[in-house]
């Protein structure tokens, strides 16, 4: 169960309520952690204490509505995947969940088949959702912003770049590629930061380190491997380089990334 998806259903009806459980648990077979709240503020508290990925909850409830609720995680930040179930079939409630980023909205009484094709289409899209968010913590804006927009295609810059992208691996000097390019050093240093807003040297760094995080992300290979995989002899100048950039540890950047895949 460890690493397992977390579903809440929450709904102030007992038979509503544990009904779903009961068929979402047939449905899961313990691939995913089942939980539920009687109301809007038992809801909150479950997740203020864990993370919950798939939202399935009434609309009509007292005290936090299931809207309420919605727009309350998101102030909070919380941000599951939601469902809304209701015994009323007004458009305006429909429209209102469509707003807040309701994937689905389902009537009253629920029929099962429709119930588990829904939380597999919700499941989907969260999924969808959490491979964006890796490949947003894994990719260097910088980088992507400068290699399509900045440097003309067939200038030396763009060259050295290329030459620098291909031996990444292993320790490569600014003179050595100003020789690949055929310019001076020095000039080629300037030409370097007039063209990419970048010394030659930070342009080294965030490419290592881009797939660095890929590295972390997609294998579990130790840090002092990859550390050596993207060019750094010792892993402790690379644990501090990562964290010079981005403010955490190649471990916790590993851990804060790591999802397995969701089980469907």
């Amino acid at each position: 169960m460890m690493g397992a998806k977390t579903i809440l259903i929450v709904d102030d009806e007992p038979r509503t309520r544990q009904g779903l459980q009961k068929t979402l648990g047939a449905w899961s077979a313990g691939r995913f952690v089942i939980v539920s709240a009687a109301d809007g503020e038992e809801a909150l508290e479950v997740l203020d204490r864990r993370s919950v990925h798939l939202l399935i909850t009434d609309i009509r409830m007292p005290e936090i509505s299931g809207l309420t609720l919605i727009e309350t995680l998101q102030r909070k930040g919380h941000k599951p995947v939601v469902i809304i179930i209701s015994a009323y079939s007004e458009f305006a409630y429909a429209q209102q969940a469509i707003c807040l980023g309701v994937v689905n909205y389902l009537l009253k009484p629920l029929n099962k088949t429709k119930l588990i094709e829904a939380v597999e289409q919700a499941l989907q899209v969260e999924a969808h959702r959490e491979r964006a968010g890796l490949i947003e913590k894994v990719v260097d804006d910088r980088l992507i912003i400068l290699k399509k927009e900045h440097v003309p295609p067939r200038s030396p810059i763009r060259e050295a770049m290329r030459y620098a992208d291909e031996h990444i691996k292993r320790p490569i000097s600014l003179r050595e590629v100003a020789e690949h390019v055929h310019l001076n050093p020095s000039y080629f240093s300037v030409l370097f930061k007039e063209q990419t807003n970048l010394t030659f040297g930070e342009y080294v760094t965030r490419s290592r380190l881009q797939q660095a995080k890929s590295l972390l992300v997609t294998t579990n290979l130790p840090i002092a491997d990859i550390a050596e995989a993207v060019g750094y002899q010792t892993a402790k100048y690379f644990i501090k380089l990562f964290k010079e950039y981005t403010g955490i540890t190649p471990h916790q950047f590993r851990k804060e990334s790591h999802s397995p895949e969701i089980p469907i």
